[in-house]
């Protein structure tokens, strides 16, 4: 049974834009291979299935955002290196063994757990060694890797493998933040040798960065946003890319309101002319975001229909005066329509959040057809 809202998702598009990025960054003496983030159910695409279409391409390493979705992916038979980017320090660690997961070391504990399980396990664990160059948010301060890192280095059963960072202002050019991060991250670089390091791998790039500026591809690039066709607002590219998800439903009543009559939770739109609204079987529940009332549209029959009215939880109703339309026409909330599209980053400007968001946020309930 499938219901009337479905979330349609082209693995084809997401090969395609695997091999344009493949292309992009391929240029060079020595191409960066490509870790591709598959976190938050692959963008809302859903994990396993993307994971799946990117190991078809040879893809070097896939990324996740904690254990528990490394897991998952190995329980739906994905064999590729994963790399679990979140912190460690508290989470059961047996999964990192059993599954065959690269766990990332980001702070002094998550070592020490890493190190006394890696001991009892009588095993040589290959990690990733995370640098906070100025996000302040995990990793190890760049700044205090002298008192910190000794300890990481003489433990003997974790080899690291790989040192990354991440920038936190990759999707702003203006912002002065991105060069300081990129010159304190190769000063780390020259100093972990004397450390007693030597990680031969070095990441830094998420898709804003990896578009921005090819000094920061080093080994590996991470492309998360642009596996899935959408370029980092406000961030432009020539990049052949396809979105890979369309979010498309149908219209389940039509009704008429007279001039002075509101519709929706508090009547907050009150239209002073006479209008035909219809009804469309997706609301809040399913991610459509509140804010699209009375700055979002929908397609039907190949026409923009404003949102009216308020998001409720299971429906949302939209404005569809002087076109003949009738339960059962299809909508389309994300795609393309007889010549108009609406796409994820438009509809993200028009409510002041980002696509990210608006992609993690497609409800349990909404089913994923493959195509």
């Amino acid at each position: 049974m499938i219901r009337q809202t479905v979330a349609h998702v082209d693995l084809d598009a997401i090969r395609a834009n695997y091999r344009e990025i493949a292309s992009f960054v391929g240029g060079g003496p020595r191409p960066p291979g490509i870790i591709g983030v598959v976190k938050a159910d692959g963008y809302g695409h859903g994990a396993v299935r993307v994971a799946r279409a990117l190991e078809d391409e040879g893809i070097a390493m896939l990324a996740c955002a904690d254990i528990e979705e490394g897991i998952s992916l190995r329980e739906a038979g994905v064999r590729a290196p994963i790399l679990v980017f979140g912190a460690l320090s508290v989470s059961d660690l047996e999964g990192i063994f059993a599954h065959a997961l690269t766990p990332t070391i980001s702070t002094p504990g998550a070592a020490r757990a890493l190190q006394a399980a890696a001991g009892r396990h009588g095993v040589t664990l290959s990690c990733h060694l995370k640098i906070d160059t100025g996000m302040n948010r995990l990793g190890f301060r760049h700044d205090n890797l002298r008192r910190t890192l000794p300890e990481v280095a003489a433990s003997p059963n974790l080899a690291i493998a790989a040192v990354y960072t991440h920038f936190a202002t990759a999707d702003n050019p203006d912002h002065p933040a991105f060069t300081l991060q990129q010159q304190r991250f190769a000063d780390v670089l020259g100093v972990l040798p004397s450390l007693g390091i030597t990680a031969p791998v070095r990441h830094a790039a998420n898709s804003a960065a990896l578009l921005r500026d090819e000094r920061v591809w080093y080994d590996f690039v991470r492309p998360g946003l642009l596996l899935y066709g959408i370029v980092p607002p406000p961030l432009a590219s020539t990049l052949r890319l396809r979105p890979a998800l369309s979010l498309k439903s149908r219209i389940v009543a039509v009704k008429g309101i007279r001039p002075g009559e509101g519709t929706g939770y508090g009547l907050r739109t009150v239209l002073e002319r006479p209008a035909t609204l219809a009804v469309v079987p997706a609301g809040y529940a399913d991610g459509i975001d509140l804010r699209l009332a009375g700055r979002g549209c929908m397609l039907v029959r190949g026409r923009r229909a404003a949102v009216v009215g308020s998001v409720c939880m299971d429906m949302t109703t939209i404005d569809v005066t002087g076109t003949n339309v009738a339960p059962g026409d299809d909508v389309v909330i994300v795609g393309e329509q007889g010549g108009e599209s609406i796409g994820v980053r438009e509809i993200a400007a028009a409510i002041g959040t980002i696509p990210y968001e608006l992609l993690c946020r497609l409800g349990a309930r909404i089913q994923r057809v493959y195509e």
